[in-house]
């Protein structure tokens, strides 16, 4: 046995023997070893490239003891939801700085230490705040800001990830802990990035976005990200009891949602759009980013702002087969190219944009009275985006897959049949090597079907707030179970008839197998933790 298998298979083991779930955090409705044969159907199917902290014949055991379990009727969804949250656990590294969570599996050029890069770290909070074993994302959080990580690298939306992980989990000690590295992190941002003006500005690819069509400048990005760090380190402050750190952190958070609604939202376009740096014009197409202001709750609601959402389903819009698509289609501009940069974002679907929206999506549909966008909307946009999970092989086996950038037309990853198709070794040696894009984590799916489809808002307080997005009349039944919320396990359950689950008609939710929440109908319902 080689020294690598050796010393992964001893971290295995400690690992299993420090933290085995408590017995009576089990789940109450679904059976975990129901679900295994997702675990090991995509193992078969899997050509292991590179291995981190747990490799393919452990997933299931890490999988069964540390995510929620999600039962339905539509096998795509059931499906994608335990290969995202299979495709996560691979990139859980365990380095000498403890854990951080990768966005590439092979080794890539532009990264920071450990393979690390910020851009996507974000949608790793959001995702891995589900995990029951807490070290992953605290280790995570501290290499950002103590351990040689590099938060400003790209744009990060960290304080908003972290306090959106505390909703979930409810220990404030880390998060106040890391409040003057959050605060220090805040103000360089201020100084490398704020305009005279009061906006700040960002290079596209510093959004992760480049060859936009829109392109540098005041852009929605990053605006919605310092005024969503803002509004979470007043919160964090608040929970601190430092009163001068949670008012300026406010008083910042008010200032920028003015300027964004005043600066970068089109009225004519009914929009909001890039502000180039020494310009007073916007630019003149509408680019899937400006729905990241309601990511982060920052439109004013009732002030007519969600008109922006009609894009979303407008076939010059945003709509498409395997979209959305990430700049409006009745653009000159608008590009499907397999010339130049491999990585566009001129026209392409991105799946951390697409997780974006969709966040936005739920935050408009719980929070803002409005008649642009529907659940319908909602469940027809997670379907095409879970149904874009798939890869044909050459033999013709379609298998499960997410990788980098989409045709939004086709279904067809252009980043890899890029590189397939270059002829200078890029394949086999440089950037990032063979299946560069493979299990790519740079967006977030399970955390779309818990606090959207199904409908858990996470909230400090003990209530627990339940308002699912699936739209009446389409599934009979669907159940979350195991679901580690403020240190009690959670189960939501929508059962129509009854029939399936043998609890009782209508949707259900239960904190430790007591019921706590209860109505005939799809609705936002609220019960309070014992």
């Amino acid at each position: 046995m080689d020294a690598t298998k050796h010393t992964l298979i001893l971290g295995l083991a400690l690992w299993t023997l420090s933290f085995a779930p408590d017995a009576a955090a089990s789940p109450l409705v679904l059976k975990a070893d129901a679900f295994r044969h997702y675990a090991d159907n995509f193992a078969q199917g899997d050509e292991e490239l590179f291995i981190q902290h747990f490799p393919n014949d452990r997933a299931w055991p890490f999988l069964s003891q540390n995510i929620p379990l999600f039962e339905c009727p539509d096998k795509d969804f059931e499906r994608t939801y335990y290969f995202r949250f299979w495709t996560y656990r691979k990139h859980i590294k365990h380095t000498p700085d403890g854990f951080v969570i990768t966005e590439f599996l092979p080794q890539v050029s532009w990264s920071g230490k450990h393979n690390t890069i910020n851009c996507p770290a974000g949608h790793h909070f959001y995702e891995g705040r589900w995990l029951h074993d807490p070290r992953f994302l605290d280790d995570y959080a501290v290499f950002w800001f103590r351990k040689g990580g590099s938060p400003r690298r790209y744009s990060f939306w960290a304080a908003n990830a972290l306090y959106n992980r505390y909703l979930v989990q409810n220990d404030q000690t880390l998060l106040i802990d890391l409040l003057p590295d959050l605060v220090k992190n805040y103000e360089a941002w201020e100084e490398a990035r704020l305009e005279p003006d009061g906006l700040f500005w960002q290079i596209d690819d510093r959004d992760g976005m480049e060859v936009s069509i829109g392109g540098s400048g005041k852009r929605a990005t990053i605006n919605s990200y310092m005024y969503g760090d803002a509004i979470a380190m007043a919160q964090i402050a608040a929970l601190a009891g430092q009163t001068d750190v949670a008012d300026r952190f406010t008083e910042k958070a008010k200032k920028l949602k003015t300027l964004v609604q005043e600066k970068l939202w089109d009225d004519k376009a009914q929009f909001f759009k890039t502000l180039p740096r020494n310009s007073q014009t916007r630019v003149d197409v509408r680019e899937q980013h400006g729905y990241t202001p309601w990511y982060v709750n920052l439109p004013d609601s009732n002030a007519g702002y969600e008109a922006a959402w009609t894009q979303l389903m407008d076939p010059n819009g945003f709509y498409a087969p395997f979209g959305p698509t990430t700049a409006e289609q009745r653009h000159p501009g608008f590009r499907l190219s397999y010339e130049g940069h491999e990585c566009q974002w001129n026209g392409p679907s991105w799946p951390l944009s697409t997780s974006i929206t969709l966040t936005a999506l739920a935050n408009v549909l719980n929070h803002y009275p409005q008649n642009a966008v529907t659940t319908e909307d909602y469940f027809e946009t997670l379907g095409i985006y879970t149904r874009s999970h798939r890869l044909t092989r050459e033999d013709g086996r379609v298998v499960p897959w997410i990788d980098e950038n989409l045709n939004p037309l086709t279904g067809d990853w252009i980043s890899r049949t890029r590189l397939k198709q270059w002829k200078n070794g890029t394949w086999d040696a440089g950037k990032g090597g063979k299946e560069r894009g493979k299990d790519y984590n740079h967006s977030s799916y399970g955390d779309l079907i818990i606090t959207g489809l199904a409908g858990l808002r996470p909230r400090p307080d003990n209530i627990v707030e339940v308002n699912p997005l699936l739209p009446p009349g389409t599934w009979d039944w669907f159940c979350l179970d195991n679901i580690l919320y403020h240190g009690h396990i959670l189960t939501l359950v929508w059962d129509k008839t009854g029939s399936r689950y043998n609890r009782g008609q209508g949707l259900q939710v239960f904190a430790d197998g007591q019921r706590i929440a209860a109505a005939e109908s799809l609705q936002r319902i609220e019960g309070r933790l014992p």
